[in-house]
C-alpha cells in the first residue's frame, strides 16, 4: 500500500474520532491499536505498542511537568497569585488602557504560574470584563487584551508544553525553557505598548478615570511582601536552570517545595488548600500523560508504514527556499490550531516535522521557540481558536462571536510580526540558549 494510503487512514480516523468528541489520548491510542493490529501481525502486535507507552511516560524527562504543575496550583489556590495581581495593579497608576495592561501583566504571571492559556482567559474574563464594562471600554479594548494575556501561559516559563515538546522532539528540555524567556518578555511588552499607544491616541476606546491613590510606602511594602518572594520562586528556578545548578527535574521540586514554604509562611497552607491545589495538579497532570502515551505508538506507526520517510524525501526534494518550507509548516501549524487544542497539535506535527527539521540542518531549539510561538496564536485565531470560545462563555450577552474575532485580530498580527522577527533574527531565541554552553 502507498505511503500516502497510510497517511490518509491515519489522519482519517483520528479527525473522525476527534469530532464525535472522543477525549484526545483515547483517539490516540484507538488509531494506535488498529494500526498495530493491522501494520505489527495482528495482536501480537499489542506487546510492543504496551512497550512503547510505558517508554514514552516513564521517562525522567517529563518529571518537572507534576512539579510545575503543582507549583503553580499551590499559588493560585492559597491565594497568593491574587495578592501579585493586587500589588501590579497598584503600581500601574494611571497610564492610558490601564486595566487592558493590567490583563497583560496579570496573564504573564498567572502564564508563569499556570501555563494554561484557557484557564487565564476564564480567570481574567471573569474578573476584569465586568470594570471594563462598567468603565465603558470599547469591546475591543475589552476582549482583545484578556484573549492575549491568556495565550502567554505558553511562552512565559515554566511552560509544560515546552517540555512535552521538548521530551517528543528529544532536545533539550533546559535550553527550551531558557529559550522562550525573551520571546515570552518581548511579547508581553509588545502588547502592552500597542495598548498604550492606542488608547493614548484614541482615549474613547479606555476612557481614563480616577484611581484610588496608593502610598509610596504602602506600594513598596506590598512588594516585598507580597510580590518580590513569589517572584524570587519562579526566578531562582529559571536561573538555577540556565546556570546548570540544577537540572529541569531537580529545580522543578525545588520551586515546588519552595511553594508550599512560602504558602506557609502566608499563614495560607490549609487543609483545604493542600486539597485544592494538589487535587487540581494531579488530574491536569494525568490528563498530560495520558495524553503523551499515545504518541511513541503514533510516530512508530508513522516510520513503520513509510510516512515519515516519504514525508522528509518530498519536503527536503522540493525545488523552494527552505524559509517557504518553514512558512508551509508553520501554516499547517496554523490550521490544526483552529480545529485542536495544543498538545494534540504537538502529538499529530512532532513525529512528522522532527525527520524535516535534521534534515535541513535547522536548530530544533529555533524551531521548536517559534512553534511555540505559532501554538500560542493558536488559541486565539478565529474561527475555532479554544479561547475564543471561553471568552465567548464568560463574555456579556451583547457581546457577539464576531466581536470576539475582531478583538483578537491585532494581537495575532503582533504574534506574526514577533514570528517574522524570530526567523530573520535567530538570536532573539538563541541568545540566551547559547550563553548554557
Amino acid at each position: 500500500m502507498e505511503w500516502w494510503v497510510y497517511l490518509l487512514a491515519f489522519f482519517s480516523g483520528l479527525g473522525v474520532l476527534l469530532l464525535i468528541g472522543l477525549p484526545v489520548a483515547f483517539a490516540f491510542m484507538l488509531v494506535n491499536l488498529v494500526g498495530v493490529y493491522f501494520l505489527w501481525g495482528g495482536v501480537s502486535g499489542f506487546n510492543q505498542i504496551i512497550l512503547s507507552i510505558e517508554s514514552s511516560i516513564s521517562t525522567f524527562v517529563l518529571v518537572p511537568v507534576p512539579m510545575f504543575v503543582l507549583m503553580g496550583a499551590i499559588m493560585f489556590h492559597s491565594g497568593i497569585a491574587r495578592k501579585m495581581i493586587e500589588v501590579l495593579d497598584h503600581w500601574i497608576g494611571f497610564i492610558a488602557g490601564r486595566l487592558a495592561v493590567l490583563a497583560i501583566l496579570t496573564g504573564a504571571v498567572l502564564g508563569a504560574l499556570t501555563g494554561v492559556a484557557m484557564g487565564s482567559v476564564a480567570i481574567l474574563g471573569s474578573t476584569l470584563v465586568p470594570e471594563m464594562r462598567q468603565r465603558a471600554y470599547a469591546k475591543s479594548m475589552m476582549l482583545g487584551p484578556i484573549l492575549a494575556s491568556g495565550s502567554l501561559a505558553i511562552l512565559i516559563p515554566p511552560s509544560t508544553l515546552a517540555i512535552i515538546l521538548a521530551s517528543l522532539g528529544g532536545f533539550s528540555v533546559a535550553k527550551i525553557l531558557i529559550a522562550i524567556v525573551v520571546p515570552g518578555l518581548l511579547l508581553a511588552v509588545m502588547y502592552a505598548s500597542y495598548i498604550v499607544v492606542r488608547c493614548t491616541l484614541n482615549p474613547e476606546l479606555a476612557p481614563p478615570y480616577e484611581v484610588p491613590h496608593v502610598p509610596m510606602a504602602q506600594r513598596l511594602r506590598e512588594t516585598a511582601i507580597h510580590l518580590l518572594p513569589p517572584i524570587s520562586v519562579i526566578v531562582f528556578v529559571i536561573v538555577s536552570i540556565f546556570f546548570g545548578v540544577a537540572t529541569p527535574t531537580e529545580a522543578a521540586a525545588l520551586g515546588a517545595f519552595a511553594t508550599f514554604v512560602l504558602a506557609g509562611l502566608y499563614g495560607k497552607l490549609s487543609w483545604s488548600v493542600l486539597r485544592s491545589g494538589i487535587g487540581s495538579a494531579t488530574s491536569l497532570s494525568i490528563m498530560v500523560l495520558i495524553i503523551l502515551t499515545g504518541s511513541a505508538g503514533f510516530s512508530q506507526l508513522l516510520s513503520f508504514s513509510g510516512v515519515t520517510t516519504a514525508i522528509t524525501s518530498f519536503a527536503t526534494d522540493l525545488p523552494v527556499h527552505p524559509l517557504v518550507l518553514l512558512l508551509l509548516m508553520q501554516l499547517v501549524v496554523i490550521f490544526l490550531g483552529m480545529f485542536l487544542e495544543q498538545t494534540s497539535i504537538i502529538l499529530v506535527t512532532v513525529p512528522i516535522f522532527l525527520p524535516i527539521i535534521k534534515a535541513m540542518g535547522w536548530d530544533p531549539i529555533w524551531f521548536g521557540t517559534i512553534m511555540m510561538l505559532n501554538l500560542e496564536m493558536a488559541t486565539i485565531t478565529p474561527p475555532f481558536g479554544l479561547s475564543l470560545f471561553v471568552m465567548k462563555g464568560i463574555a456579556p450577552p451583547s457581546v457577539t462571536i464576531g466581536d470576539i474575532y475582531k478583538a483578537a485580530v491585532p494581537f495575532i498580527m503582533i504574534n506574526l510580526l514577533l514570528m517574522v522577527l524570530m526567523v530573520f533574527f535567530p538570536d532573539i531565541v538563541l541568545w540566551l540558549p547559547s550563553l548554557m554552553d
